[in-house]
């Protein structure tokens, strides 16, 4: 089988080794340098290099225009190329996820549209330029959040007090977000939601066929947003229940999730899970450890044999009864960028907890990062825990996050920029 890959997410965090067979099938991986470098040498494969001045499918197209060539799939692992992957395969004639399922679980409003079609709970949305038409007149009246349709890690997300104030900050062009300040023409790529307080949920999980084949329920420490701002945040795991597992089962067949893997957030309040968003692709941070960990299940091998066809179905582990409950933390440095890491206050004491599966901190002296991050080796700290039940690791991980002080320093001068000076 002729495989291409659009590949943008680092290699360690697929394994593609692990789904497919690089000696029994050609594999194209497809991407940037700083991706292709990160293949490892030994893999029987081609690496293309785009330029990544266009999107992938724009250069992708120009480069089989000039070197015409057949594939059997096309694959993307990464949120942001699997609708450049969709139109790939529409224009290649490949089989797999069209453009029009792609949408269902790229665009937050189309996505809500169909899941509340189903009879599933979701926050009260409109497209912010209905929300502007109708002069911030809206279902609800209280805490509003303004967020972009296909955006991930609560970038350009904002939350209001009120739909009046978000309305007054829109229409004013003084909503903090600079597609929509400067010259209104990121409008259209947003929505305004109802904010729900509760709880957030994650679901993880692969299907084939329709059918559910692996399920981990986790609850966040902390909200993506806030990590956004400079707050810790992480997960912890907690048993799955049929009803969860049924409310999981519905939003799947709403968008059209029927091969590969999920991450599907929901809120909870007295009523019950609110549909957050879900994506067609596993989570991130160390979503995909824990899971492994608690079940065995690899999800990106998982999700990549179900793509080549590959039935799995009889072929997965059977979880331990006698199981550990895992969790996963991550401790920001994006907001700090443009100083250098040196090191945690309160960390000593806990660093070395027989509860620490992995602790990864970065180098004293390394630059902090200067985007959003919640990677391993990347953002501050990140890591894996694991106590014998729920309460347990979610105790542990407040304690964490109640203990630790970041420090920072200046950067090292480096030697480029004094020979500039």
């Amino acid at each position: 089988m002729k495989i291409l890959v659009l590949h943008r997410v680092p290699y360690p965090k697929i394994d593609y080794h692990r789904g497919i067979d690089h000696d029994a099938h050609d594999v194209t991986y497809f991407g940037r340098r700083e991706a292709l470098d990160g293949i490892p040498s030994r893999l029987r494969c081609t690496r293309v290099e785009r330029p990544g001045e266009r999107t992938p499918f724009e250069e992708a197209t120009a480069w089989l225009e000039s070197e015409p060539q057949s594939f059997d799939r096309v694959i993307s692992m990464s949120e942001y190329e699997l609708i450049d992957a969709a139109r790939l395969r529409e224009r290649l004639g490949v089989r797999g996820a069209s453009v029009d399922q792609v949408m269902l679980v790229r665009d937050k409003v189309l996505m809500k549209e169909a899941v509340q079609r189903a009879g599933v709970r979701v926050p009260r949305f409109l497209p912010v330029t209905e929300f502007l038409d109708a002069g911030g007149r809206a279902a609800w009246s209280g805490a509003t959040v303004l967020k972009p349709h296909r955006g991930a890690s609560s970038v350009d997300v904002v939350v209001f007090g009120s739909a009046a104030e978000a309305y007054a900050a829109i229409a004013g062009r003084r909503s903090g977000v600079t597609s929509i300040d400067q010259d209104g023409s990121g409008l259209t790529d947003f929505e305004v939601e109802e904010f729900v307080d509760g709880p957030v949920l994650h679901f993880d999980g692969l299907v084939e066929n329709g059918r559910v084949l692996t399920l981990g329920a986790s609850e966040y420490v902390g909200t993506c947003l806030d990590y956004a701002r400079g707050v810790p945040m992480g997960s912890f795991q907690f048993a799955c229940t049929d009803d969860a597992r049924d409310w999981v089962g519905r939003v799947l067949d709403a968008v059209r999730i029927h091969d590969g893997s999920f991450h599907l957030e929901a809120i909870v309040d007295g009523d019950g899970p609110v549909f957050l968003e879900i994506g067609n692709r596993v989570g991130g941070a160390d979503v995909v450890d824990t899971h492994e960990m608690a079940t065995g299940v690899h999800l990106p091998s998982g999700e990549l044999r179900i793509l080549l066809g590959e039935s799995i179905a009889d072929s997965l582990p059977e979880v331990p009864e006698d199981r550990s409950w895992y969790g996963w933390f991550v401790h920001p440095g994006h907001h700090l960028s443009g100083r250098a890491f040196a090191g945690f206050d309160g960390a000593d004491a806990i660093r070395s907890g027989p509860e620490i599966i992995t602790w990864h901190e970065l180098p004293v002296g390394a630059p902090l990062p200067d985007h959003i991050t919640y990677g391993a080796h990347e953002t501050a700290l990140a890591g894996i825990v694991a106590t014998n039940s729920p309460e347990q690791t979610r105790r542990w991980m407040v304690r964490l996050f109640e203990s630790l002080t970041l420090r920072t320093s200046e950067p090292a001068v480096t030697a480029a920029a004094a020979m500039a000076a």
